[in-house]
């Protein structure tokens, strides 16, 4: 219980004069991908640079006085500190005169953002891809603001007891000691945005963190106003049970909209980052009907048209949904302010609104209501589409309107000190604003073997060194003995073969199965000319105690067979565990069940570094995976089996296979100069290949180009002249609902007998009755491809049929070409859809007639 009675107050050094430029290098998180500004640090003090966790506004409230007056007097640290302040300043000055008259702001809601291990309010890959996606946007110049939660304890930490069983504990945030500030009104006091709870109101204090020139607001309710639950609301990311998940969506979604109407920051464009935040949709229609006198329908229209969901869930039971009657004890009153019914509110997170039955599916609503919605690889697209055809049962699966776009990962935050000097030199000063382009990568190249070899075995010493420092930290807290903390020091050889594996614990992961044959494994770790070695780290949820078993079972088979110099777990994995691996290992193993692994990017942070990936076919490396150029290995083509035992005895053997058959000949054959030849041309090869289009850099431009601008685009189009194209888009999509199945498709005429060849065209006619629509009201298309042996058509495509001729009545002839392109057996099928100028997809109203 907090004390009412305490008076607070707190001590800071005084940081001199000639150094003051430190706070706001400190108060920008672009400090973290910025080598030198972090050089600027570790110079202060390194050991309090690892000890705050490499959180600089922290070091400058506990580092020593008299070691700021002895920095004062260093003038070359005086001047860097200048050199640096002026850096920051002037890449904040350009991007701001890049994004000052862009029409499209973007609003990016996201429940975690994995930024600096400073920062714990992330859990995994979502919030590191959020991260990135951030500071991408900064980078490329995207006007675009943040909107999440600021956690107390954020996201739990790890330690292993003597069984290797996880135990989670929480550091508790001190938020004047993280590089955040409050935002307050023009009167000093705190902003406070005020949401509505069954029977009282939440208040959330609003803090700013400052990420290059794009700002992130974080909503807290650890505030007085609020009662003592209320007040944890904001206390852990994903705990708690399905009531307090939906409080803390409540927040991010509705709090988050009033937070930028409050803040009267105006966005037009809305990205939900996984579908926590999908009542913000609902949020950002009431505040237009309220400000501007529009139905909920014209409401919602808009707000369609401008947002964005990107969905990074492979599975089903991944996504967020709750009970009808916890939905409807939370927004009875709600419904109300949007003049809807409860049940046609439900009905927006349901499959098939109108069973009773089903639950509000946060998902469902936000694919519902975006028209811009993708996977997070080519393959997690066609994932998605299959996972939620049942939303658009008239739809072909290849056309259901779900698109993709593959994750990347920001450069600049991942790759080593070592290999950024080393891309200066040989790429350019300016490659990173060209990170994109793959005739930059080829530059490569032009990198001596025996210069990229020697940096790529830098870093594998550092890491082997950092490993060591991390067990015997992790055996001193665990008591262990001196001969047991001994023997760590000589865990791992810096010359050998180091694979790598670290992620979340989840089962699907198989994070346990180059375990499953012990007897080759160890064949592996003993050959006495060309050993390899393997680096372990990874959470498992708190609650998943299948993945805790994974873990116990690697640490058992560890200690069993007195592998502690061969294989290593490193304990409480986070961002610095994790840039340190992927710097530092020669492979990046990867072997999920596919296709559960919606994208991944820690082997793309891997092959930016000269790491080369082992993996399944899955995700990203399901599209980055080059046989004929090789960049890689994959283990298996992307086989299934229904025996989940039978699968992992498969591709653990291929795992083996590879690693002896490939990997190791290639690592360890360095002909007569002590280089392995063939090894470094493959990782140039995955440079090439892979950093050029696995990056941010590309990422971002494809959402601005595909998303942000046509969605922006929207609502100025949909808003001006008080939203007269919204009303008129709804009272036209209500006519064609009540008529759109007035339409019949009659006489389809083609040649059927004839023989065509290639470049031919084949002519098509369609008779259809209009009933009470106009042709201008539709689209006729031939849906065509060619015929497999099923009787179904693949690789298909859409011909539109432009011309029209009235016949007699309402009837319509409307007529096209297709083009004979290739030879085979094809079919066809007509179409008919409603047709608009501002409808971004055919199946947008999931209105079509087939024939």
């Amino acid at each position: 219980m907090n004390d009412p009675n305490i008076k607070k107050f707190k001590v800071i050094p005084e940081v001199p004069k000639k150094l003051k430029g430190l706070y706001d290098i400190a108060y920008n998180l672009w400090l973290y991908w910025n080598p030198d500004a972090i050089k600027l640090f570790i110079r202060m003090d390194d050991q309090l640079w690892d000890k705050t966790r490499h959180n600089a506004v922290k070091m400058l409230a506990e580092i020593s006085q008299e070691r700021l007056e002895e920095l004062a007097k260093d003038e070359a640290y005086v001047v860097e500190v200048a050199r640096l302040r002026k850096k920051q300043e002037d890449y904040i000055k350009q991007l701001n005169s890049k994004t000052k008259n862009k029409k499209t702001c973007i609003a990016y809601f996201s429940l975690e953002y994995g930024l600096t291990e400073a920062l714990p309010i992330y859990s995994g890959g979502l919030g590191v891809l959020a991260g990135d996606h951030i500071k991408a946007s900064s980078d490329v110049g995207l006007h675009l603001v943040g909107i999440g939660l600021l956690y107390q304890f954020g996201y739990f930490r790890q330690y292993l007891n003597q069984d290797g069983w996880q135990q989670d504990f929480y550091d508790v945030n001190d938020f004047h000691n993280l590089p955040i500030t409050e935002v307050n009104q023009e009167d000093g006091s705190s902003v406070e945005i005020e949401v509505k709870l069954p029977d009282r109101s939440l208040f959330l204090k609003v803090w700013k963190l400052e990420v290059g020139r794009i700002t992130i607001y974080l909503m807290d309710t650890n505030i007085e106003k609020n009662s003592e639950a209320d007040r944890k609301l904001t206390g852990q990311l994903y705990s708690g049970d399905r009531e307090w998940r939906l409080k803390q969506e409540i927040i991010l979604g509705i709090g988050g909209v009033k937070l930028l109407e409050q803040l009267e920051i105006p966005f037009n464009v809305i990205h939900m980052n996984e579908g926590h935040s999908s009542f913000a949709l609902f949020e950002r229609a009431r505040t237009l009907m309220s400000k501007h006198g529009i139905s909920f329908d014209q409401a919602m229209e808009v707000t369609r048209k401008s947002t964005a969901f990107t969905t990074h869930t492979p599975v089903p039971a991944g996504n967020d949904e709750f009970l009808p009657a916890l939905i409807q004890e939370y927004f009875q009153e709600y419904v109300k302010d949007l003049g809807i019914s409860m049940e046609k509110f439900l009905g927006f997170g349901r499959v098939h609104p109108g069973n009773l039955q089903e639950n509000f599916s946060m998902p469902v609503a936000a694919i519902r209501y975006s028209s811009y919605v993708n996977g997070v690889s080519r393959l997690h697209g066609q994932v998605a589409r299959k996972m939620w055809r049942n939303l658009w049962d008239q739809v072909p699966l290849e056309h259901i309107p779900i698109r993709s776009i593959t994750n990347g990962v920001h450069l600049s935050s991942w790759l080593s000190f070592e290999i950024t000097e080393l891309f200066r030199r040989y790429l350019g000063d300016h490659w990173q604003e060209r990170q994109d382009q793959k005739e930059v990568w080829e530059r490569i190249q032009n990198i001596p073997d025996p210069e990229l070899w020697r940096v790529h075995s830098v870093r594998r010493r550092r890491l082997i060194y950092f490993i060591r420092a991390r067990l015997k930290k992790q055996l001193i807290e665990k008591g262990a003995s001196q001969m047991l903390i001994n023997q760590s020091q000589e865990a791992l050889n810096p010359e050998t073969l180091t694979i790598g594996f670290a992620r979340r614990y989840a089962t699907y992961k198989r994070g346990n199965l180059v375990f499953r044959d012990m007897k080759r494994l160890m064949k592996l770790l003993d050959d006495p000319l060309r050993p390899v070695q393997f680096i372990f780290a990874g959470k498992a949820h708190p609650q998943d105690n299948a993945g805790k078993e994974i873990i116990k079972h690697i640490i058992h088979s560890i200690n069993n067979n007195n592998l502690i110099k061969q294989i290593v777990f490193i304990e409480d994995y986070d961002m610095n565990v994790a840039r340190y691996m992927v710097q530092g290992v020669d492979v990046w193993l990867n072997n999920p069940l596919r296709p559960q692994e919606a994208s991944g990017t820690s082997g793309m942070k891997a092959s930016a570094n000269g790491g080369l990936n082992l993996s399944i076919p899955d995700g990203w490396w399901d599209e980055a995976y080059d046989r004929n150029n090789p960049n890689g290995w994959s283990i298996g083509s992307g086989e299934t089996y229904a025996d989940r035992s039978y699968q992992d005895e498969i591709e653990s053997k291929a795992i083996y296979s590879i690693i002896e058959n490939d990997i190791v000949p290639l690592f360890y054959d360095t002909i007569s100069d002590g280089l392995p030849r063939q090894w470094i041309k493959m990782m140039k090869n995955a440079f090439i290949s892979v950093v050029s289009f696995f990056n941010t850099h590309r990422m971002i431009k494809e959402y601005a180009e595909r998303f942000y601008v046509p969605a922006g685009r929207n609502f100025i189009n949909l808003s001006e002249d008080n939203f007269k194209c919204a009303r008129e888009l709804v009272e036209w999509k209500n006519y064609i609902k009540e008529n759109f199945y007035s339409i019949q498709i009659g006489d389809i005429y083609y040649d059927a007998k004839n023989i065509y060849k290639i470049n031919d065209r084949v002519k098509i006619d369609v008779e259809v009755f209009m009933g009470n629509l106009k042709p201008g009201d539709i689209k006729v298309d031939v849906y065509y491809g060619a015929i497999a042996p099923d009787h179904i058509l693949i690789d298909t495509a859409i011909e539109n049929l432009q011309e029209f001729t009235p016949l007699e009545g309402n009837k319509y002839r409307f007529s096209g070409y297709l083009h004979c392109q290739k030879s085979g057996s094809f079919g066809f099928k007509v179409r008919v859809t409603p047709y608009h100028s501002l409808i971004m997809d055919p199946y947008e109203m999931n209105m079509v007639i087939w024939k």
